[in-house]
């Protein structure tokens, strides 16, 4: 099985050019499950449910999300309503939508569970991932009741999401961090089978502040009066950043490589295998 994902999509540059992609090269690169961090993706804050029609219409098979969440505030209905959007699953009991979706694929037969969680470190105060996830493999188990599992860490240090990954090596088929909007170059696989990668980058323009125009990003780093300005993300062309992992039949990664297209960024797009 192939899974493709695709980090944080920051804005109207971002969802274009994610969403061009997924529909030009799904099936020509054969992904059969598509995942996209949508958490920026209205206007550089949350999500709307218009933008899950987009999304899902070219072949996007769920969304992920991170601190931004809730910041559509809105659309708070859609997440109990949309099963393929989920949120950080240590996010505290009571709070709408899912952490995860449990997929059938049906080409396969397989059942392949998507995950979302979110770090402690440097963010808001949230439930531990790493006794979450543990009490979540009690109950899906690979290889037993589910052929794969994809876990989006959106979190903001490398060593906690590294730490993550390897405290469940060979339990999930892969990993892969989201938040910082920075692609890593440390994409691997674990000894015991479970792929990893820091951070996937941003679907976004990076002739910015890590998508968001750059007038009112420095602004609120030299000014305490303008600490608070409007942030509106940048617009010129984007660079796609994603994923792809190769997941065999035991549900381990057998081959994990990057994806960068577009945009000012070196591009790097070896997804033929």
């Amino acid at each position: 099985m192939r899974l493709a994902f695709f980090g944080d999509v920051v804005g109207k540059s971002g969802r274009n050019a994610v969403v061009n992609y997924v529909k030009d090269n799904k099936a020509k690169n054969g992904f059969d499950l598509v995942v996209v961090n949508g958490e920026n993706s209205a206007h550089g804050f949350g999500i709307n449910s218009r933008i899950c029609d987009q999304f899902f219409e070219v072949g996007i098979d769920v969304i992920t999300l991170g601190n931004h969440t809730f910041d559509q505030r809105g659309d708070i209905q859609l997440f109990d309503r949309e099963k393929r959007l989920i949120r950080p699953l240590n996010y505290p009991a009571g709070t709408p939508g899912s952490g995860f979706i449990i997929l059938d694929m049906p080409f396969s037969k397989k059942k392949v569970a998507i995950v979302n969680l979110i770090g402690r470190l440097f963010l808001e105060a949230n439930d531990d991932p790493f006794s979450v996830m543990s009490e979540f493999l009690n109950q899906y188990k690979l290889g037993v009741n589910v052929d794969a599992i994809f876990v989006d860490f959106h979190a903001e240090a490398t060593a906690e999401k590294a730490a993550l990954a390897r405290y469940f090596d060979g339990k999930i088929s892969g990993l892969v961090g989201t938040h910082t909007h920075v692609p890593t170059a440390d994409s691997q696989i674990f000894s015991k089978g479970t792929g990893f990668l820091s951070d996937c980058g941003m679907c976004g323009d990076y002739d910015s502040c890590i998508g968001m125009d750059e007038e009112s990003s420095i602004k609120r780093f030299i000014s305490k009066i303008d600490a608070y300005a409007k942030m509106t993300p940048a617009t010129k062309e984007a660079t796609v950043c994603g994923v792809i992992l190769d997941i065999n039949d035991e549900g381990l990664c057998s081959n994990i490589q990057t994806i960068r297209v577009g945009g000012i960024l070196k591009e790097q797009k070896d997804c033929e295998i």
